[in-house]
């Protein structure tokens, strides 16, 4: 350092006092600058609420890929839960706006630069309620419905299931939350991730993200919650009742089926237009063979791109400050409550139909459990029920038939609840 004090005296005059100055002030300005990069860290802002969401991230993806629960769901959402609360990266996350927005109103930044975020722009598409009819429009076209035309009387099960929606509406309304916010809360029961998103964007937005984490975390944990109240509710020599195997269904049932049932579903629940009318869109672009491109593209290209921005955008949306509070642990104790009377409900009412059937139509009532519209997973459960009780006994064509009319019964029921409350 006295060496180039020295030098730069001798060549240009300066001063030693002026050198040990400007020397000064540029360790200044640097530890200054380093201070800044230091505070506009992740690290320096971290909190431990920070670490828990981004646990819970890490915990969804975990069980996706070691347990291959729900992976298509649990990844992308496990992402967008640790994206969404990384510390100080509020301006990029899906509330961006609000937060902008309250940055303008303290002078820090003018109105023109509070630009909306990419993760904002995405999750337009779950406030608007956009996301949910694309993936039903994917489900209808990639769902076969022959087991139920086949055999209608199952459709019974899939509207008995529906009971943990309403016993949970009354238990919301119970601790307190609005008649919105309860029936909001109570599509959990019916294990449908894009119809709780659809309710919920219309009745209570402020409760999305806890409610849509809710029903998904349930529907892929379908393997671990329903087989204990299976064995339970239904007696073994029960489990292992025979059904006759189902009709062969025309291609003209299968055609008339989704024009008959946008009809009927549509006009009993106008509200739920969006989501039934591309349910039966879907499945009519399978069904009439003459469409194959379009419903090739509607099950695999669209419902995957869908997926992909639904589940990233809903976990970013549960930031630990809005997330973490107790309405949200009264929330996934009553999804929990609402898919166990869900359950419940349909195994019940498959004992109480075997009471006015004759010997050689009872039904097995394993497949009540598939009346929740956790598809195709729950029908997969009782499959792997009867199994267990009897190997030579196949049950999962005749739960696939509660098991689709449970995603209808389902959507029935957010319309119905839409039209009383919003």
């Amino acid at each position: 350092m006295l060496a180039v004090v020295f030098c730069l005296q001798i060549f240009f005059g300066i001063s030693a006092s002026a050198i040990q100055t400007t020397s000064a002030e540029a360790a200044d300005g640097t530890l200054n600058g380093l201070q800044t990069l230091w505070n506009s860290t992740g690290f320096a802002n971290l909190e431990y609420l920070n670490l828990l969401m981004i646990g819970i991230g890490l915990f969804f993806i975990f069980l996706g890929i070691k347990y291959d629960y729900e992976p298509l769901l649990l990844v992308p959402i496990g992402v967008g839960i640790i994206l969404g609360n990384v510390p100080g990266a509020q301006a990029f996350g899906v509330y961006a706006q609000e937060y902008l927005q309250s940055l303008v109103a303290q002078g820090e930044i003018k109105a023109s630069d509070a630009v909306p975020s990419v993760l904002e722009y995405l999750y337009f598409g779950v406030t608007r309620g956009i996301y949910p009819p694309l993936i039903f429009l994917g489900i209808g076209a990639m769902t076969d419905f022959s087991s139920l035309i086949s055999n209608p009387k199952l459709m019974i099960l899939g509207a008995a299931a529906q009971v943990g929606i309403f016993a949970t509406f009354l238990g919301a309304s119970a601790l307190g939350f609005t008649p919105q916010e309860a029936g909001a809360i109570g599509i959990i029961g019916g294990a449908d991730g894009p119809t709780a998103i659809f309710l919920s964007s219309k009745l209570a937005p402020q409760l999305m993200g806890a409610i849509a984490i809710a029903a998904y975390s349930y529907m892929a944990l379908v393997p671990v919650i329903q087989p204990p109240i299976m064995r339970l509710i239904i007696p073994k020599r029960e489990r292992t009742i025979k059904m006759r195997p189902p009709r062969a269904v025309s291609k003209l049932e299968k055609v008339l089926f989704p024009l008959i049932g946008m009809l009927l579903t549509t006009f009993i629940a106008p509200s739920a237009l969006p989501l039934l009318g591309m349910l039966f869109f879907g499945n009519l672009l399978k069904e009439s063979g003459v469409t194959e491109r379009l419903a090739d593209t509607a099950r695999n290209s669209l419902i995957n791109i869908v997926t992909i921005l639904l589940g990233l955008t809903v976990g970013a949306s549960t930031q630990a400050n809005v997330f973490l509070t107790s309405d949200s642990l009264k929330i996934f104790a009553l999804g929990a409550l609402s898919f166990m009377v869900a359950t419940a409900g349909g195994l019940l009412f498959a004992r109480f139909m075997n009471l006015f059937l004759k010997k050689e139509n009872k039904l097995n009532p394993l497949i009540g459990a598939a009346g929740v519209s956790a598809v195709p997973d729950s029908a997969r459960v009782v499959q792997m029920e009867g199994l267990k009780s009897d190997p030579n006994n196949h049950l999962l064509m005749h739960a696939m038939a509660p098991n689709v009319s449970g995603v209808i019964g389902s959507a029935v029921a957010a319309g119905i609840l839409l039209s009383f409350l919003l």
